[in-house]
């Protein structure tokens, strides 16, 4: 081997090194920010949740309420009726 083939090999051989260097680094920055996004995922989930169970307390006393508004209603027309007599 002469010199050149040997400034070749030198020159291939560290800009293979870097390479791999950078891939390494790559790829544990990728996981990092696939971890990250589980637990974001997770948090969201837990949000979905509460917001779910929210709604359904919600529409329950939605419901209640309408009863109540209805009760309500029914006990003013009778009251103003009997205004009216």
């Amino acid at each position: 081997m002469d010199t050149t083939d040997r400034i070749l090999v030198i020159i291939l051989v560290t800009l293979l090194s870097v390479f791999f260097l950078l891939c390494i680094i790559a790829v544990t920055v990728i996981i990092k920010l696939i971890n990250s996004l589980r637990e974001i995922v997770g948090k969201a989930d837990e949000v979905i949740d509460s917001v779910e169970s929210a709604a359904e307390a919600f529409k329950n006393t939605q419901g209640k309420m309408a009863i109540f508004k209805l009760i309500n209603n029914i006990v003013k027309m009778s009251t103003s009726k009997g205004k009216d007599k």
